[in-house]
């Protein structure tokens, strides 16, 4: 397994973040157990959940199923570099107690307790704000932020769905606090989905913050989905469906499995591999259901992309340019 620095932190993590986010939902405790510890065993030491995953009544219940892993021993906690998210409700579905989300400083030291509690942990290593709060003043969320690192209670703190100017503005805010501030992203990016290119990616690199991509293969469009329905009669569904539903994607789907075709490569493993060339990426959250899936991700880390293959995905997938050019008419 490959290794880099988040961001500019000291911090060691593996070019592949494991995703958690099906860990109760879709596979059960003991498969979940059973893929955190063939993806330890590969080397992954990055592991990647939010407070509000299990959804529904189920809301924390991945946290509990990570927690639940660690209490097993061998140094699992140890050798994980541990990152979680604050900013959803986690009040009773239904209610809308106030203060149960978002980043207000009652809520973030409500979550972290809560979600130390359930990771059976005394520490996060990295602690992220899922989304931007437009009601919490930013110097309020770094004043909460700095408690939890004086209590030993967090690391580092990182941002998800931020755009540029929120990661400036947070940074600049930390920084008049005396504060590191923000030490990583997590963004939507991938092959279909290149407009993080624009600003997003640009301001985490001046900013010194390491690049998590999300949906790495954008909900499945990027996996195979048509070849799987020629081979298989498996049908894509949810928003693969949706966006194959177009005719302009699909027939741009349908040139990326040719072009990958070709070349003897596998789509899924295919997007991986291209983020893994990407500036400023750390590395891609995978969120494997199965340990068959866990194993196709881990092929993506040796796979070396030629630089027809690069091209050919430049032109099927043409990223937005640099800014400030990309605005242009």
């Amino acid at each position: 397994m490959e290794y880099t620095q988040l961001g500019r932190t000291g911090l060691k993590v593996s070019r592949l973040v494991l995703g958690t986010m099906n860990f109760g939902p879709q596979t059960d405790e003991a498969d979940s157990h059973a893929i955190m510890d063939a993806a330890l065993d590969a080397g992954i030491n990055f592991f990647d959940t939010a407070n509000v995953y299990g959804w529904g009544e189920n809301k924390g219940r991945t946290e509990s199923i990570i927690g639940n892993w660690f209490t097993q021993g061998g140094e699992r906690r140890e050798k994980v570099v541990l990152a979680t998210k604050v900013y959803g409700n986690m009040g009773p579905d239904g209610e809308a107690w106030p203060n149960y989300d978002k980043l207000s400083a009652l809520n973030i030291r409500r979550a972290v307790d809560a979600s130390l509690k359930r990771l059976k942990t005394d520490y996060i290593d990295v602690y992220q704000f899922h989304h931007v709060d437009r009601d919490t003043p930013v110097d309020e969320i770094w004043q909460a932020i700095d408690v939890l690192l004086q209590q030993g209670k967090i690391l580092y703190a990182g941002s998800s769905n931020f755009p540029g100017w929120k990661i400036a503005q947070a940074n600049e805010a930390a920084y008049r606090r005396g504060m590191v501030g923000l030490v990583s992203e997590q963004c939507l990016y991938n092959l279909a989905e290149r407009r993080a290119e624009m600003e997003v990616i640009p301001a985490a690199q001046a900013y010194g913050l390491g690049v998590i991509p999300w949906s790495p293969l954008h909900g499945g469009l990027l996996g195979g989905v048509i070849k799987k329905e020629v081979e298989g009669g498996r049908r894509a569904s949810g928003r693969a469906a949706d966006a194959l539903a177009n005719t302009v994607v699909r027939a741009q789907i349908q040139a990326y499995e040719d072009l990958l075709d070709k070349h003897g490569l596998e789509p899924g493993e295919t997007a991986l591999a291209w983020l893994l060339t990407r500036p400023g990426v750390t590395g891609p959250i995978v969120g494997p259901r199965t340990a068959a899936q866990l194993e196709s991700a881990l092929r993506a880390v040796d796979l070396k992309l030629s630089d027809e293959v690069l091209a050919g995905l430049d032109e099927i997938f043409p990223g937005p340019g640099p800014s400030p050019e990309a605005f242009a008419w």
